[in-house]
């Protein structure tokens, strides 16, 4: 979870919600915690590989099951993109002409290394976490010392009626939703370890636990940055930097933070996409091994067992999204395929039975409805172009059924 979201979702869902950044973000963590819940008590009972993919095929049907992976892997492959893009934004210190070209080679290295058979371990991710969460710590308590003119309600509000003019949907009913839409993205991978349920000890107990646990932490962190960001920048400064809490160490002075930050972001993003392109990658490889996907994409490299079809495919999307897109829009359409991967989960955990339940229904209903509600609300051309991609994969698997032989 703390990875590019935390760097980069802030500065957009400020543009959306405006002074009522910290709603949007209360409604994403609900959102979160009921799509976590659902996750977990799923996982209890389905401890396999696969994640939604795997309880939407078991609990509603093979359909479901399919709409579950493709909004994943649509969704995620829109991750990467803003992941990238995050990455080379914080490297300039700003969006240049080079930040794409940056964004770019990143993908192409990072798939040449998956490529390799040399995947990210949980020793590196703990390293990387440490770096990130250092990073964090370093340029909030550094602000909160150095910052001697903190913004008031009444300030934010003067500050952003030039962007409610401009925009027309700052602080509005519906903006703060779209902000709860873009920030969900910064807590998405809270289930990623459902998806390695044969590989966990006592997955039954260990899962849920890790799943509820680091959420819970992570809604903490983002709290506490959110109020930072807000109190240091206002809203107004919040919605109009690429690289909020770089500008947050930079307002008040201090450069040797704002490179400590830029580096930590940069290390995050990396770090998080290496493992994003070889974990789609391989939900990829599953999708076409079953036969949900061109079977093509399972091929398998001899010399290093790495579905390298599969990986280079994600790739080239990922490349083709971040030479088009912006991070705005990347993270938007993320958060669309993603919401509707966990509106599944939801009403995949309303079927279980008393027996493996472990939270009230009301939950998962509130889970579903959140999520529905939440893709609906990211920007119009997120939500066209995430609905595009979807029905086509729906319509494209519904042909390929009905050949002889499909």
């Amino acid at each position: 979870m703390i990875g590019a979201g935390v760097f980069a979702a802030f500065t957009p869902a400020a543009q959306a919600a405006g002074p009522w950044l910290l709603v949007g973000l209360a409604l994403a963590a609900a959102v979160a915690w009921a799509n976590a819940t659902s996750s977990a008590q799923l996982a209890a009972q389905y401890p396999e590989s696969g994640g939604t993919y795997v309880y939407g095929r078991e609990r509603l049907g093979p359909g479901w099951g399919f709409a579950a992976g493709w909004a994943f892997v649509v969704g995620k492959t829109a991750s990467c993109s803003a992941m990238a893009l995050t990455a080379a934004t914080y490297a300039f210190g700003s969006q240049t002409a080079g930040t794409r070209v940056t964004a770019i080679g990143v993908v192409a290295i990072l798939t040449w290394v998956i490529a390799r058979g040399i995947t990210k371990t949980a020793a590196l991710a703990r390293v990387l976490l440490a770096l990130t969460l250092a990073a964090l710590v370093a340029a909030s308590v550094a602000v909160v010392q150095a910052t001697s003119d903190w913004h008031s309600a009444s300030d934010t509000a003067a500050e952003l009626a030039a962007v409610v003019q401009e925009r027309g949907l700052a602080g509005t009913a519906y903006g703060v939703l779209q902000a709860a839409g873009l920030l969900f993205f910064a807590f998405a991978g809270y289930a990623r370890i459902a998806t390695l349920g044969e590989e966990v000890r006592d997955p039954q107990r260990t899962i849920p636990r890790a799943i509820t646990r680091a959420l819970l932490a992570v809604i903490a962190l983002y709290a506490a940055i959110a109020l930072l960001l807000l109190a240091s920048l206002g809203a107004a400064r919040l919605a109009s930097t690429p690289t909020p809490l770089a500008a947050a160490s930079h307002q008040v002075g201090l450069l040797t933070v704002t490179w400590v930050v830029r580096a930590g972001a940069a290390i995050a993003c990396v770090g998080s996409l290496l493992g994003l392109l070889s974990w789609v990658g391989r939900t990829t490889f599953a999708m076409a091994r079953a036969g949900d996907l061109p079977r093509r994409l399972a091929a398998v490299s001899p010399s290093s067992a790495v579905p390298v079809v599969a990986q280079v495919a994600i790739a080239s999307a990922v490349v083709v999204l971040t030479a088009l897109t912006d991070v705005r829009h990347a993270i938007g359409f993320s958060s669309f395929g993603v919401l509707l991967y966990y509106a599944i989960a939801n009403a995949a955990a309303l079927t279980q039975d008393d027996a493996h339940r472990r939270w009230p229904r009301g939950i998962q209903v509130a889970g579903l409805v959140g999520c529905l509600v939440l893709a609906l609300t990211v920007p119009p051309l997120s939500l066209a172009l995430g609905a595009g991609v979807i029905a086509a994969g729906l319509v494209g698997r519904h042909l390929v059924r009905r050949r002889p032989g499909g």
